[in-house]
């Protein structure tokens, strides 16, 4: 296996996997598949550093409302691994107030222990269809 930190035996695909999973399950909109992917102590951030969710429920709790979009989909573009942070570009289709349109999102997710320990997003300017 390649190591990912001294004592930690997980390999690349086994730090994948936890991002993989919540993305698809985002995209079904599966609320109790998604959550498996997360640690109960997860933080969730909107990149650099503003602490959006501070737990498991707290995440829980932003995406309950989120995932009743009827047009809620992430369009994974460019995923790229580095020890254990994982780095998507996605472009997520959303039913902003404004209406139907899309943006770009940078996720950066940090797994530990098979679940994504911190997640960090930055936003671009929605682009209303």
């Amino acid at each position: 296996m390649t190591s990912v930190r001294s004592g930690d035996t997980s390999t690349t695909a086994d730090i994948l996997l936890p991002v993989e999973r919540q993305l698809d399950a985002y995209n079904a909109r599966d609320i109790d598949a998604f959550m498996l992917w997360w640690a109960d102590d997860c933080q969730y951030y909107a990149f650099p550093n503003t602490l959006l969710a501070s737990s498991a429920a707290e995440i829980r709790a932003r995406h309950v409302e989120r995932f009743r979009e009827p047009d809620l989909y992430g369009k994974l573009i460019q995923r790229a691994c580095v020890g254990n942070l994982v780095m998507d570009h996605e472009v997520v289709t959303r039913n902003f107030p404004e209406g139907k349109g899309e943006v770009d999102v940078i996720c950066l997710y940090e797994v530990s222990e098979g679940k994504i320990a911190k997640a960090w997003f930055k936003l671009g300017e929605p682009r209303i269809f």
